[in-house]
């Protein structure tokens, strides 16, 4: 017979706290990777809090960054909780474990958001606080996790990077004004996409689009670090004087691409092409995040680009159920970010 718990006073309180180490996590996105994103939180016997999250890689992690917080404020770690996101890491990489360090500290308890999908880790940090005689509670708010983290468990668990694809359209689905030069969204959309540049690693785009735009795709509308730029073409070469160099030329298949890409790692690529590039690579199934910018414009031309460009005997086959998991006013645009429905079992 299925047992149900009361839910208790202790239950909201680790709410509260995740989701306030789920906060600090965002602050880290920017910089952490190829490591997570993590936030943690220490809280104290006598009630204080302190913070911290991911430094930049080779500086110490979210539970290391809040245990040093404390201990520069002079405050007593034996006996605290310590909130995490992710489940502290157990082996030595370009700083030392975090569970040792939790172990050392002498805290009672830990909260952790989602065990770590990294084989290095995968239940090993767990193991060593639950080792030391540490209470260690899994799974408090952590489909909320699972959401921040999507381009790194991704990764973690096919090698790939986690595929954003990023359309401006027009209401009637044009991704190109056929008479005149002139944006299709507005400014707040465009700073948008330099946001979502720089929570990539890299971004991708095609030959025709460097050919017709000739786009510099670097962040310079927000603080951030700029993608690495990558040209797919199957013929020819990308201009000495293209705004887009330096960058990488790629002549092969998207998922050796993919490959290549996770091996180097990259956690997010984003795809920035036009309607062949981002065909190609809905078709393949290969997009895990549909980023569509909608401006209130109606082309009224069906000669002017779609989309997605798809040869007509792979269309049957292009068919995807989406769910939608935001919708944005970005000015006089809106954002609706898409994911591809997961199966699941009967």
């Amino acid at each position: 017979m299925e047992q149900h718990r009361a839910y208790t006073r202790r239950d909201a309180d680790d709410a509260a706290l995740m989701r306030r180490a789920i906060g600090i996590a965002e602050s880290a996105q920017l910089r952490a990777r190829p490591n997570p994103w993590v936030g943690a939180v220490v809280v104290c016997v006598d009630g204080t809090v302190f913070e911290g999250s991911t430094s930049a890689p080779g500086g110490p992690h979210a539970e290391i960054v809040a245990l040093n917080a404390a201990r520069d404020a002079g405050a007593l770690l034996t006996g605290a909780t310590v909130y995490s996101t992710l489940e502290p890491c157990s082996h030595t990489g370009r700083t030392g474990p975090c569970a040792d360090a939790l172990v050392e500290a002498g805290v009672s308890r830990v909260v952790v958001g989602i065990v770590d999908p990294d084989p290095k880790v995968s239940g090993k940090g767990i193991d060593r606080l639950a080792a030391a005689g540490i209470e260690v509670e899994t799974g408090v708010l952590a489909e909320e996790v699972r959401e921040q983290l999507a381009p790194y468990i991704h990764h973690r668990t096919t090698g790939r990077p986690f595929v954003m694809l990023k359309m401006a359209t027009t209401l009637d689905a044009r991704t190109s004004i056929p008479r005149g030069e002139r944006w299709i969204t507005g400014e707040t959309a465009r700073t948008r996409v330099h946001q979502l540049r720089a929570e990539s690693d890299a971004i991708v785009v095609g030959a025709g689009t460097i050919a017709t735009d000739d786009p510099e795709l670097t962040v310079r509308h927000v603080d951030g670090p700029s993608p690495r730029r990558i040209v797919m073409t199957r013929t020819g070469a990308v201009p000495a004087g293209a705004k887009v160099q330096p960058c990488t030329v790629w002549r092969g298949g998207i998922e050796p691409l993919l490959d290549e890409l996770g091996a180097d790692g990259v956690i997010q690529l984003m795809v920035e092409g036009g309607p062949t590039l981002a065909g190609a690579f809905h078709e393949a199934g290969l997009v895990n995040r549909y980023v569509f910018h909608v401006a209130p414009v109606i082309a009224g031309d069906d000669r002017a680009a779609g989309v997605f460009s798809i040869a007509p005997d792979e269309r049957d086959h292009a068919l995807l159920d989406t769910h939608l998991v935001s919708a944005t006013v970005l000015g006089d645009d809106l954002e609706l970010i898409l994911e591809p429905l997961k199966e699941t079992a009967a």
